[in-house]
């Protein structure tokens, strides 16, 4: 196994405009998480993943960029960004940028020029299909609802949107459209960051024939079989690598819809030189059900155990796995997985718990450290995600029951995860002291870092003392792991072991105690979210850590 400082770092996720404002705009800023850097660093992590901040209109919030070299004015612009890097340095703290190259926003130089005409020079930097106003290329539909497809007059032709319609996909086929990537990578990694998570990068290869998909076809499979590993990818990943990445000391992690045990280890083998990591979304759509994330279905506790098995085995000999719950796309982990009602505080701990020992790089998302919950807001009016939003007129077109589909954003709305950080009991959670760009959630005064501080059970607490244990113990970073009770339909038991050490860590992911005969005997357990603990029985959501030898 090749050690490196990216396998035993812990990734701190931040998405800017809901973490701190200093300006009093409503809007998080770059200035804002340099305030809270010194917070940030108590917590043990060694990396930050910052959301996009370049320059964009916001169409699906800085994921449809207008200036790839240009921080947005929002943030604080360019020396904002300056500032920060350097007040990183100074703490020792990694860098990663978000690189969203399938898509730029329909607001940039490259696709004004690319619309005007046939034959302007950028007209091949995208993908154009059809000639007739009335019949679309094809039947495929965006990930936020409708048709792929947006008429241009001026060409008189469709260009492709996996996305928004002011997101059009790029043309990687085009060699100079990779020449101005790799160009946008090579001026980040020369000012000094130290990698990426690169945007939907499953996705950049496409599937030229456009044929239709059976309409049957759930749309998970048509994101896997259709939209994600394309023909080239591979290819287009590796001259990425071979011209720019390797380069430099750097980490990517590459987020992959579409990618699974199938496609996963080719992404990330050493072998092959494309990335280090990716986002698969096995776990993580879990509960979507026939119709996708807002029809869901409960969740399979046991498949939920053997997708964090299989991708360990799949890269246990070649490659390396990010351990992730959730991130700005998804509800928050401890009303998702957790208990976010009676037992918020101790399923909070039994899930960093089990982000801390599995195998892999973890990433913490803002807000988990304390506990953050999902958002309940009334009425669809209140919530600002374009995903969100146009499920919601599309569930009205198709005449759904609005009250029950209210329920199903209340669970998977990505605006769960973007209400503003909680930092204290004040106004706006003492996120700003103006207007929030989003309404803080209502539980602030009772869930925020200042109460946290000051409580020394707190899940903040917890979290640094449980990142410092990881650290200190490199067998639960590299070491050997195995699933111990893979059919248990409420115990998640494990053993890492290497030549140093051996750990046995068990869970009890249910609200009622569970019995266990085979918890260790005398033996001292190292690190637990309970005080007092009983020989043969995990209370509700208790998580132990015994070390063996």
């Amino acid at each position: 196994m090749n050690t490196t400082w990216w396998k035993e770092g812990i990734v701190y996720q931040i998405y800017p405009r809901s973490y701190k404002d200093t300006t009093g705009n409503g809007l998080g800023d770059l200035d804002g998480i340099i305030e809270k850097l010194d917070y940030i660093q108590s917590l043990g992590v060694t990396m930050l993943w910052i959301c996009p901040v370049y320059q964009s209109p916001n169409d699906d919030n800085g994921y449809d960029i207008s200036d790839y070299r240009k921080i947005s004015s929002d943030f604080g612009g360019d020396p904002a960004f300056d500032r920060l890097l350097a007040a990183m340095k100074k703490r020792g703290l990694k860098l990663i940028m978000d690189l969203v190259v399938n898509h730029s926003s329909d607001e940039h130089y490259w696709f004004q020029e690319a619309k005007k005409s046939k034959d302007n020079p950028y007209h091949d930097y995208y993908i154009w299909q059809g000639n007739d106003p009335q019949q679309l290329p094809n039947n495929w539909q965006s990930v936020f609802n409708g048709s792929v497809w947006q008429w241009n007059a001026a060409t008189e032709e469709y260009y492709l949107h996996l996305y928004t319609q002011k997101q059009p996909d790029l043309n990687w086929e085009n060699p100079q459209v990779r020449q101005e990537v790799y160009g946008i990578v090579d001026y980040w990694l020369n000012k000094g960051v130290d990698g990426f998570r690169m945007d939907v990068i499953s996705l950049i290869s496409k599937r030229s024939s456009f044929s239709d998909v059976p309409a049957t076809m759930p749309f998970i499979d048509v994101m896997e079989k259709v939209y994600a590993n394309g023909p080239r990818v591979h290819e287009f990943l590796k001259e990425m690598h071979e011209e720019v990445l390797s380069k430099h000391d750097i980490v990517t992690v590459g987020e992959g819809p579409g990618v699974n045990l199938e496609h996963g280890p080719r992404y990330v083998s050493d072998k092959e030189k494309e990335l280090n990591m990716v986002f698969h979304f096995d776990h993580l759509t879990i509960d979507f059900g026939p119709e996708g994330k807002y029809d869901p279905v409960p969740m399979d506790f046991i498949r939920f155990k053997a997708i964090f098995r299989q991708w360990d085995q799949a890269l246990a000999k070649d490659g390396w796995n990010s351990i992730f719950l959730g991130n700005h796309d998804f509800s928050r982990i401890v009303s998702r997985f957790g208990n976010d009602k009676e037992h918020r505080r101790t399923s909070a701990k039994l899930l960093a718990t089990v982000l801390m020992t599995l195998r892999g790089t973890p990433y913490v998302y803002q807000g988990d450290e304390i506990g953050m919950t999902n958002v309940a807001h009334k009425s669809i009016e209140l919530y600002d995600d374009v995903e969100t939003r146009n499920a919601w007129k599309a569930a009205e077109a198709a005449g759904k029951d609005m009250e029950e589909f209210l329920k199903a954003v209340h669970w998977q709305s990505r605006d769960n995860a973007r209400t503003p950080m909680q930092w204290s009991a004040a106004d706006n959670a003492g996120f700003t002291s103006g207007k929030p760009w989003i309404p803080v959630n209502d539980n602030y005064r009772a869930i925020n870092v200042e109460a946290a501080e000051n409580d020394p059970n707190s899940i903040l607490h917890y979290y640094r003392a449980l990142i410092a244990f990881r650290k200190a113990h490199p067998t639960l970073i590299y070491g050997n792991f195995e699933d111990l009770l893979p059919s248990h339909p409420q115990l998640y038991a494990y053993k890492r072991w290497d030549q140093g050490a051996t750990f046995l860590v068990v869970h009890n992911f249910g609200d009622q105690p569970v019995d266990w005969e085979d918890l260790p005997e005398g033996r001292q357990c190292r690190f637990g979210n309970y005080s007092q603990q009983a020989a043969n029985s995990l209370a509700p959501w208790e998580s132990r850590i015994y070390q063996l030898d």
